[in-house]
């Protein structure tokens, strides 16, 4: 097979070195792409994910069996539509299935309609009509501008004086764009987060080994919410009684909604969960793998990705047995020192060598490209999630640690702290 995967960030580097394993795959391209993706791909960097049309004349043009669209913003736009309207096969879910992740305040109405686990909400398109509920809500609480914010659009508000902070932040002042037209305010949740990805193919389910990320951008759970520090799978408290429950309540039951929606959905579906001292409860959706979640689920994955892709476009995914290894992987992301506020870039980055033919060691490219001179370098806030397997979580973080000394750049900057919940359980 020929594929073409639509992306440039850490997910689609791993996505890529995902379909490298695969023996059906002849050749590989990418757009936009990035430094890393480059060694194991044919990229082609001057296409954007949102240039439509660009992107469906350079697949025909290279004549690929399969686009795989990997971002929100692509998605959520519609691009597997007018990939199919020209004639090309596409994993990833149109755009009426992509509002599961395009619009929060949707979800949140399907899950009230659909009784799927979920915190108390009210929806507003008015601020005004926000800070009046405001005056009365318990406090802390979680402001979500309704759209898509690169995974940044979420405030948790521990006083009335931060939430209307909030309100004015997202829909007047308009911070996150029009994402910030229609607001979500929920009930704060405690407990521990989980992510699970899941295989999809309209009305079956498949989902893939459980994975914690760590979205605050410094230890200890402080600063501003990014889009993910750092990652480990699976998670020690996602145990089989929550798994079973899982199954029948949230995932079939979200699938099944979407069909009965009239909006069925092939693809990938994030699911983000609390697990609260009442049960599981889903804190948010997302309709593409997560980063840096396919980081460390999919160097996991045991089964061919181009026979799963296949049979979730096909109908086919009730044949397949989805496995992963019996083993733990630790993702730690290297970042622009300033991320997600302000940064520089144009460092050269140095010692990537260190990882050729090391097993079980991974450096996934999320910011790079390469110089006039051809030199690799940081182009972004995250700019590479280094990852390793290990056969227990300890052993898998301690190594991750100890592979993120093996590149440098100017601002590097990392949590320290990835992965600590496992001491707890």
């Amino acid at each position: 097979m020929k594929v073409l995967i639509v992306g440039g960030g850490g997910r689609e580097h791993a996505i890529a070195a995902s379909m490298r394993k695969s023996s059906r795959l002849e050749k590989l391209y990418c757009v936009p792409g990035n430094a890393g993706i480059a060694q194991i791909a044919e990229c082609e960097p001057s296409i954007g994910v949102m240039e439509f049309d660009k992107i469906a004349a350079y697949a025909k043009e290279k004549q690929v069996d399969l686009v795989f669209v990997a971002p929100d913003d692509p998605l959520v736009g519609g691009l597997a539509d007018v990939l199919k309207e020209a004639g090309l096969r596409v994993f990833g879910p149109d755009k009426k299935a992509a509002i599961l992740e395009g619009s929060k305040a949707f979800s949140k109405d399907l899950m009230k309609k659909y009784h799927i686990p979920t915190a108390a909400y009210e929806t507003f398109d008015n601020p005004d009509a926000a800070l009046a509920y405001l005056e009365t809500a318990k406090m802390p609480i979680v402001l979500k501008a309704d759209g898509l914010a690169l995974g940044k659009g979420v405030l948790i508000c521990n006083t009335l004086e931060e939430a209307r902070a909030g309100v004015k932040e997202i829909m007047l002042d308009k911070h996150f764009g029009n994402a910030g037209n229609c607001m979500v305010v929920e009930e704060f949740m405690t407990g521990r987060e989980v992510s699970v990805l899941a295989f999809v193919d309209g009305k079956t389910i498949c989902p893939m080994t459980s994975a914690q990320d760590h979205k605050r951008a410094k230890d200890g759970d402080e600063g501003l919410n990014t889009g993910g520090m750092g990652n480990f799978s699976p998670s020690p408290f996602y145990t089989k009684e929550i798994d079973d429950f899982c199954r029948k309540h949230i995932y079939q039951a979200t699938v099944d909604a979407m069909a009965a929606e009239g909006r069925e959905f092939k693809g990938v579906i994030f699911f983000g969960l609390m697990l609260t001292e009442e049960g599981p409860k889903v804190l948010e959706y997302n309709a593409r793998f997560g980063d840096p979640e396919a980081q460390v689920v999919l160097c996991r994955m045991k089964n061919d990705i181009l026979d799963v892709v296949d049979a979730c476009i096909d109908g086919t995914l009730d044949k397949i047995d989805l496995e992963f290894e019996d083993n733990a992987a630790v993702c730690v992301v290297l970042a622009s020192d300033g991320y997600p506020v302000s940064y520089e870039k144009g460092f050269e980055i140095t010692g990537l060598h260190n990882f050729d033919g090391k097993e079980d060691y991974y450096c996934f490219h999320a910011g790079s490209k390469f110089d006039a001179e051809g030199r690799v370098v940081t182009n972004g806030g995250r700019v590479l999630g280094i990852t390793a397997k290990g056969a227990t979580l300890h052993e898998a973080r301690r190594k991750a640690y100890e592979a993120t000394e093996w590149v440098d750049f100017s601002n590097k900057y990392m949590r320290h702290d990835i992965g600590k919940a496992i001491d707890e359980a």
